[in-house]
């Protein structure tokens, strides 16, 4: 068995890794790490587990954790893990972190939109980006990798759908990729913030951090090579889990409905999270699951575009996926602890 440790185990993402790693049939979970609770049973923290997992909340020791466990999910917020993932991989270890501390290749560019110093510039670029269906081959068993940057939310939800277009050469790169996408509550994180009050958001719908969000640089980073540009709004949706993104795609030239499902049926054949419908998808059809639901429409004249994908943001937004990297590095089958629908307490 695999020994687990989660650090920053009581907030949405890793209380839903406990969750999924629980039906996981290699790995046992073997410490657990809240810098709030430290010292109580995690199922003060986290009831639906009572009877599931009776392990005791710690400090953050990185030493520790270390001795303990094999395989690292950091799960701190930005900024709080890079000193514990360096030590980590210092001991030989390897680390799946959640946060966007390994996402970015470039420490000024973390420092600017995180307003934070990078504290270990060093491990950039040997991270790797998180994304399967992406980056399979540099993730896959035997290649070494010891630091895996788990993508965000919003750039999963934006990149699996846009991806086999950029790759196809028929996007028009000299216009604007419009990307509007809406996020359920819990990607705004455990944390009470005024924004996120239960008043202020139910029964609303309201654009955030427009031209200035933060997972911003990371879709431009992994389209760079494209040379495309985009404009991306997201907004806040009055409901717990889930992203639904629409994306406008201008094209060089015409191409019919059957032409451009045929682009995504191409690249996603054999990928076994990847559905692509017919209809427009509904994020309930993925809640507590690791899949991402893809439908791609023509109009009127075939130079636009419109791919719209749903995903749960705390399972392939998130959680499922970093469990999704770990199978592949550790050569199990991908679906691992994350077939069926999901269905979460």
């Amino acid at each position: 068995m695999l020994k687990i440790a989660i650090a920053g185990a009581t907030g949405y993402t890793g209380a839903e890794l406990i969750r999924l790693l629980l039906r996981h049939s290699k790995v046992e979970l073997v410490g657990v790490t809240s810098e709030q609770s430290a010292g109580e049973k995690i199922t003060n923290r986290l009831p639906f587990l009572t009877g599931l997992c009776d392990l005791t909340l710690e400090k953050l020791d990185p030493v520790r954790l270390a001795n303990q466990a094999d395989l690292i999910f950091c799960a701190l917020s930005h900024t709080q893990g890079m000193h514990a993932v360096r030590e980590w991989i210092d001991a030989g270890k390897t680390v799946i972190d959640l946060s966007a501390d390994f996402r970015l290749k470039s420490a000024k560019t973390y420092e600017t939109w995180y307003n934070a110093p990078h504290h270990a510039p060093e491990l950039l670029q040997k991270a790797v980006y998180g994304l399967p269906e992406l980056y399979r081959e540099e993730i896959s068993f035997g290649k070494g990798v010891r630091l895996i940057a788990n993508p965000g939310c919003y750039p999963t939800g934006t990149l699996l759908p846009l991806y086999p277009f950029l790759k196809s050469g028929e996007v028009d790169t000299a216009r604007e990729i419009v990307i509007d996408a809406k996020s359920g509550i819990t990607g705004a994180g455990r944390t009470p913030k005024d924004h996120t009050h239960f008043p202020q958001v139910n029964e609303g719908l309201v654009a955030y951090n427009i031209g200035t969000h933060r997972h911003l640089p990371e879709i431009e980073q992994q389209i760079a090579s494209f040379n495309a540009k985009v404009i991306f709004t997201p907004y806040l949706l009055p409901i717990n889990r889930g992203i639904l993104t629409t994306l406008y795609l201008p094209l060089k030239h015409p191409l019919s409905q059957n032409e451009l499902k045929l682009i995504l049926s191409d690249q996603y054949k054999n990928e076994p999270f990847i559905r692509l419908i017919d209809s427009p998808p509904n994020l309930k059809d993925v809640t507590g699951s690791n899949f991402c639901d893809i439908a791609v429409f023509a109009t009127e004249g075939g130079r636009m575009a419109i791919l719209i994908s749903a995903i749960d943001n705390l399972v392939k937004g998130a959680s499922g996926q970093a469990i999704q990297n770990m199978n592949l590095v550790m050569g199990w089958n991908e679906r691992e602890g994350l077939d069926g629908p999901g269905l979460y307490p």
